[in-house]
């Protein structure tokens, strides 16, 4: 019965490892005929380079004239007539609107017969009072009436010259606001005018770029309306005080427009020139992904041989430290060296260890220095 029992433990066990030996060779077959039956990911690379770098410091700006303003007329009246046209150039001074102005010149008459008529009289109350026959209350009384009325002239004759409205300086005229035989009041505006010689540009900047920010320092200038174009200039401003919902810091650059292709208002990117020429190691910015856990790349690699002798390429997840954006590059300042070849596109199908073939006939866009207008 022993024997029995025995040899009966000993099938049973024979029989329990043929089936897990089974198994395991199954699962061993089924994986070696997934592994062939999933096709390499088609990806584009490119090799890590060194390039010398500029720092540069991009942000989007407001342009407005150095000088430029809505011209308005001080007291109100009737226009009489235009002196312009809308988008003249005029000069420092030219006459641009005159308003009705008689009954204020007739007022002026009147007080400049006034003024003469006290200056007689005072000059005749003199020979008096020389001759005892006034007092000097009387000669007093007639001085300040001279004066008091000498005022009036010069306080009217303000008034006349308001009612002739001159540019305040010379530049470019909009368009005109005001017809003949419209009335206008005080303060409404009657046309801009615009030097365009130099313009400003004002930006923000976050605070910690201050230390590497200062007066004179080179900005250039560019507007989607002149992709070909830059325009150089200075800092000549920097806002004493740190905006402190956003801790961005005003920047104001003057701008020489000489050609007047830029206009107030107009939005364009500046970018100032600060600190010395640095190398970089650089990939397109489309190499990183960003993850919450830290930017990766993947790097291309030989593996093991395939089917057809030839060694396979698979990739591998890396940490890296990403540094500095230009254009359509970044700087890596970690984890990759000079001469790596890198995944550029195709990242989202890939882990370590997949099996890739590389297709560069379309690249993806690294450019420094990228033109807005082919976007």
């Amino acid at each position: 019965m022993v024997k029995r029992i025995v040899i009966m433990l000993v099938v049973f066990g024979l029989l329990a490892a043929a089936v897990l030996g089974f198994r395991a060779y199954k699962n061993r077959l089924s994986g070696r005929s997934m592994a062939y039956h999933i096709p390499p990911v088609s990806v584009s690379t490119a090799k890590a380079g060194m390039q010398s770098w500029t720092t540069e410091i991009d942000a989007v700006g407001s342009l407005s004239a150095v000088r430029g303003v809505d011209v308005a007329s001080e007291v109100s009246g009737l226009v009489s007539a235009i002196h312009f046209k809308s988008g003249d150039q005029v000069k420092e001074g030219q006459i641009l609107v005159q308003l009705n102005a008689e009954p204020d010149i007739a007022q002026l008459h009147s007080f400049e017969a006034s003024a003469e008529l006290a200056a007689i009289v005072l000059e005749r109350d003199k020979k008096q009072f020389e001759a005892q026959a006034i007092s000097q209350a009387v000669l007093d009384t007639d001085e300040a009436d001279l004066k008091s009325r000498r005022a009036l002239v010069a306080q009217q004759t303000g008034v006349v010259a308001k009612k002739t409205i001159r540019a305040p300086f010379a530049g470019k005229l909009g368009i005109t606001a005001v017809n003949p035989g419209q009335y206008i009041n005080s303060g409404d505006k009657i046309v801009t005018l615009q030097a365009l010689d130099w313009v400003y540009v004002d930006f923000f900047l976050p605070q910690q770029n201050l230390s590497v920010i200062s007066l004179g320092q080179k900005v250039t200038v560019a507007s989607d309306i002149y992709p070909d174009l830059t325009f150089e200039g200075k800092i000549t401003s920097i806002s004493p005080k740190v905006d402190p919902a956003t801790r961005n810091v005003q920047i104001q650059a003057t701008i020489r427009n000489n050609k007047r292709e830029l206009y107030p208002g107009m939005y364009a990117t500046a970018k100032v020139l600060a600190g010395e020429v640095q190398n970089y190691l650089t990939l397109p910015r489309t190499a990183v992904t960003f993850n919450p856990y830290g930017e990766t790349v993947y790097i291309v690699q030989e593996g093991t041989k395939g089917p057809d002798g030839k060694p396979a390429l698979t990739v591998k997840e890396t940490f890296v430290t990403a540094g500095p954006l230009r254009g359509d590059q970044i700087a890596i300042l970690k984890g990759v060296k000079e001469g790596d070849t890198v995944v550029t596109s195709g990242q989202l199908k890939l882990r370590s260890g997949s099996a890739v073939v590389v297709n560069n006939d379309i690249q993806p866009s690294a450019e420094a220095s990228p033109n807005l207008a082919d976007e």
